[in-house]
Protein backbone atom coordinates (compact mmCIF):
# COMPACT_ATOMS: atom_id res chain seq x y z
CA UNK A 1 0.00 0.00 0.00
CA UNK A 2 1.70 2.88 -0.86
CA UNK A 3 1.19 6.78 0.61
CA UNK A 4 -0.66 8.18 -2.17
CA UNK A 5 -3.34 5.53 -2.18
CA UNK A 6 -3.82 6.00 1.66
CA UNK A 7 -3.99 9.79 1.77
CA UNK A 8 -6.86 9.41 -1.39
CA UNK A 9 -8.79 7.25 0.76
CA UNK A 10 -8.10 9.44 4.07
CA UNK A 11 -9.59 12.16 1.39
CA UNK A 12 -12.27 10.06 0.33
CA UNK A 13 -13.21 9.94 4.15
CA UNK A 14 -13.09 13.60 5.23
CA UNK A 15 -14.73 14.90 2.28
CA UNK A 16 -17.37 11.84 1.88
CA UNK A 17 -18.72 11.17 5.42
CA UNK A 18 -17.70 13.18 7.63
CA UNK A 19 -21.05 14.21 8.37
CA UNK A 20 -21.63 10.69 9.22
CA UNK A 21 -19.00 10.32 12.35
CA UNK A 22 -21.40 9.27 15.15
CA UNK A 23 -23.62 7.76 12.80
CA UNK A 24 -23.80 3.67 12.49
CA UNK A 25 -21.28 2.70 9.29
CA UNK A 26 -20.91 -0.51 7.45
CA UNK A 27 -17.61 -0.33 6.02
CA UNK A 28 -16.66 -3.09 3.45
CA UNK A 29 -12.78 -2.81 2.34
CA UNK A 30 -12.83 -5.60 -1.09
CA UNK A 31 -9.25 -7.30 -0.82
CA UNK A 32 -8.25 -6.09 2.47
CA UNK A 33 -5.25 -7.97 3.11
CA UNK A 34 -2.44 -5.98 4.85
CA UNK A 35 0.76 -5.80 2.83
CA UNK A 36 2.72 -3.16 4.54
CA UNK A 37 -0.23 -0.87 5.51
CA UNK A 38 -4.32 -0.77 5.03
CA UNK A 39 -7.61 1.42 5.39
CA UNK A 40 -8.44 -0.17 8.39
CA UNK A 41 -6.90 2.48 10.87
CA UNK A 42 -8.73 5.49 8.35
CA UNK A 43 -12.41 4.30 9.21
CA UNK A 44 -11.93 3.17 12.84
CA UNK A 45 -14.87 5.40 14.64
CA UNK A 46 -16.56 4.18 17.55
CA UNK A 47 -19.99 3.88 15.45
CA UNK A 48 -18.35 2.57 12.43
CA UNK A 49 -17.98 -1.44 11.51
CA UNK A 50 -14.95 -2.14 9.07
CA UNK A 51 -15.45 -5.29 7.70
CA UNK A 52 -12.38 -6.69 5.55
CA UNK A 53 -12.62 -9.69 2.37
CA UNK A 54 -10.78 -11.43 0.56
CA UNK A 55 -10.12 -14.57 -1.38
CA UNK A 56 -7.68 -16.17 1.07
CA UNK A 57 -6.93 -15.69 5.10
CA UNK A 58 -4.58 -13.66 6.01
CA UNK A 59 -4.56 -10.13 8.41
CA UNK A 60 -6.84 -7.76 8.65
CA UNK A 61 -9.67 -10.22 6.16
CA UNK A 62 -12.27 -11.17 8.45
CA UNK A 63 -14.48 -12.57 5.69
CA UNK A 64 -12.83 -14.96 3.27
CA UNK A 65 -14.38 -15.12 0.24
CA UNK A 66 -15.66 -18.73 -1.30
CA UNK A 67 -16.02 -17.32 -4.84
CA UNK A 68 -14.44 -14.10 -6.74
CA UNK A 69 -17.38 -13.08 -8.12
CA UNK A 70 -20.42 -14.29 -6.10
CA UNK A 71 -20.07 -12.96 -2.62
CA UNK A 72 -22.60 -15.46 -0.59
CA UNK A 73 -20.92 -14.23 2.38
CA UNK A 74 -22.46 -10.80 2.17
CA UNK A 75 -26.21 -9.74 2.35
CA UNK A 76 -27.56 -7.64 -0.31
CA UNK A 77 -27.83 -3.69 0.21
CA UNK A 78 -26.15 -4.52 3.63
CA UNK A 79 -23.48 -2.34 3.48
CA UNK A 80 -23.34 1.49 3.74
CA UNK A 81 -19.92 2.68 2.07
CA UNK A 82 -17.76 -0.28 0.01
CA UNK A 83 -14.24 0.85 -0.16
CA UNK A 84 -10.92 -0.76 -2.47
CA UNK A 85 -7.58 0.04 -3.36
CA UNK A 86 -5.03 -1.63 -5.23
CA UNK A 87 -7.37 -4.33 -6.29
CA UNK A 88 -8.84 -3.86 -9.61
CA UNK A 89 -5.87 -4.31 -11.74
CA UNK A 90 -5.74 -7.94 -10.41
CA UNK A 91 -9.21 -9.16 -10.91
CA UNK A 92 -9.48 -10.68 -13.90
CA UNK A 93 -13.00 -10.02 -14.56
CA UNK A 94 -13.51 -6.37 -12.86
CA UNK A 95 -17.14 -5.65 -14.15
CA UNK A 96 -18.53 -8.89 -12.12
CA UNK A 97 -16.62 -7.13 -9.29
CA UNK A 98 -18.50 -4.11 -9.61
CA UNK A 99 -21.61 -6.20 -9.82
CA UNK A 100 -21.37 -7.38 -6.34
CA UNK A 101 -20.15 -4.38 -4.69
CA UNK A 102 -22.98 -2.51 -6.07
CA UNK A 103 -25.36 -5.47 -4.85
CA UNK A 104 -24.31 -5.23 -1.43
CA UNK A 105 -24.41 -1.68 -1.19
CA UNK A 106 -27.04 0.01 0.10
CA UNK A 107 -29.29 2.58 -1.80
CA UNK A 108 -27.79 5.90 -1.25
CA UNK A 109 -24.44 4.25 -0.16
CA UNK A 110 -21.20 4.87 -1.20
CA UNK A 111 -18.06 3.17 -3.36
CA UNK A 112 -14.86 4.17 -3.36
CA UNK A 113 -12.05 2.63 -6.01
CA UNK A 114 -8.70 3.22 -6.05
CA UNK A 115 -6.52 1.65 -8.79
CA UNK A 116 -3.43 2.36 -10.89
CA UNK A 117 -3.59 4.00 -14.56
CA UNK A 118 0.51 3.45 -15.03
CA UNK A 119 3.03 1.25 -13.33
CA UNK A 120 4.99 -1.84 -13.72
CA UNK A 121 3.73 -5.70 -13.83
CA UNK A 122 3.05 -6.89 -10.43
CA UNK A 123 1.09 -10.27 -10.66
CA UNK A 124 -0.56 -11.21 -7.40
CA UNK A 125 -1.48 -13.58 -8.69
CA UNK A 126 -1.91 -11.57 -11.89
CA UNK A 127 -1.87 -8.27 -13.28
CA UNK A 128 -4.43 -7.98 -16.03
CA UNK A 129 -5.85 -3.91 -15.84
CA UNK A 130 -4.92 -0.12 -15.39
CA UNK A 131 -7.86 2.16 -15.21
CA UNK A 132 -8.56 6.18 -16.74
CA UNK A 133 -11.24 8.20 -16.00
CA UNK A 134 -13.18 6.83 -18.25
CA UNK A 135 -12.75 3.58 -17.31
CA UNK A 136 -13.97 4.11 -13.85
CA UNK A 137 -17.07 5.91 -15.22
CA UNK A 138 -17.69 2.84 -17.68
CA UNK A 139 -17.64 0.47 -14.32
CA UNK A 140 -20.06 2.97 -12.93
CA UNK A 141 -22.53 3.12 -15.86
CA UNK A 142 -22.31 -0.35 -16.17
CA UNK A 143 -23.26 -1.36 -12.43
CA UNK A 144 -25.82 1.53 -12.59
CA UNK A 145 -24.28 3.87 -10.09
CA UNK A 146 -23.87 7.02 -10.09
CA UNK A 147 -20.38 8.39 -10.47
CA UNK A 148 -20.07 11.10 -8.07
CA UNK A 149 -16.30 12.44 -8.80
CA UNK A 150 -13.07 10.56 -10.71
CA UNK A 151 -9.39 11.88 -10.77
CA UNK A 152 -5.84 10.57 -11.87
CA UNK A 153 -2.93 11.56 -10.49
CA UNK A 154 -1.25 12.93 -13.90
CA UNK A 155 1.31 14.90 -10.87
CA UNK A 156 3.64 13.12 -9.01
CA UNK A 157 3.04 12.75 -5.73
CA UNK A 158 6.59 13.20 -4.31
CA UNK A 159 7.55 9.54 -3.87
CA UNK A 160 8.64 6.52 -6.40
CA UNK A 161 6.54 3.91 -4.67
CA UNK A 162 3.75 5.90 -5.84
CA UNK A 163 4.69 7.97 -8.45
CA UNK A 164 4.80 5.30 -10.50
CA UNK A 165 1.27 4.14 -10.24
CA UNK A 166 -0.24 7.21 -11.14
CA UNK A 167 -3.73 6.13 -9.39
CA UNK A 168 -7.34 6.86 -10.81
CA UNK A 169 -9.52 7.54 -7.80
CA UNK A 170 -13.63 7.14 -7.96
CA UNK A 171 -16.41 8.01 -5.93
CA UNK A 172 -19.73 6.87 -7.11
CA UNK A 173 -23.08 5.91 -5.58
CA UNK A 174 -25.95 3.71 -5.66
CA UNK A 175 -28.99 5.81 -6.55
CA UNK A 176 -32.68 5.70 -4.58
CA UNK A 177 -34.77 4.64 -7.21
CA UNK A 178 -38.41 3.25 -6.51
CA UNK A 179 -39.23 -0.49 -5.41
CA UNK A 180 -39.96 -1.94 -9.23
CA UNK A 181 -36.74 -0.18 -10.85
CA UNK A 182 -34.67 -1.35 -7.98
CA UNK A 183 -36.00 -5.17 -7.95
CA UNK A 184 -35.82 -4.72 -11.82
CA UNK A 185 -32.24 -3.68 -12.22
CA UNK A 186 -31.58 -6.37 -9.31
CA UNK A 187 -32.51 -9.42 -11.29
CA UNK A 188 -30.56 -7.94 -14.23
CA UNK A 189 -27.70 -7.85 -12.08
CA UNK A 190 -28.20 -11.04 -10.90
CA UNK A 191 -28.29 -12.79 -14.12
CA UNK A 192 -26.03 -10.93 -16.03
CA UNK A 193 -23.39 -12.32 -12.67
CA UNK A 194 -24.55 -15.80 -12.91
CA UNK A 195 -24.41 -15.81 -16.90
CA UNK A 196 -20.55 -14.40 -16.65
CA UNK A 197 -19.88 -17.01 -13.68
CA UNK A 198 -21.16 -19.85 -15.50
CA UNK A 199 -17.57 -22.30 -15.25
CA UNK A 200 -15.92 -19.13 -13.54
CA UNK A 201 -13.49 -19.99 -10.90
Amino acid sequence: MHPSSLKNMAAFRDQYLAQAQGQPLKILDVGSTEINDCYRPLFERPQWEYIGIDLAPGRNVHIVLSHPYQWREIKTGSMDVVISGQVLEHAEYFWITALEMARVLKPGGLICLIAPSAGPEHRYPVDCWRFYPDGMRAIAKFAHLDCLEVKTAWDNFGDHESDMWHDTVAVMRKPQRSWLKTRLITLVQSLQRDLMCWRLR
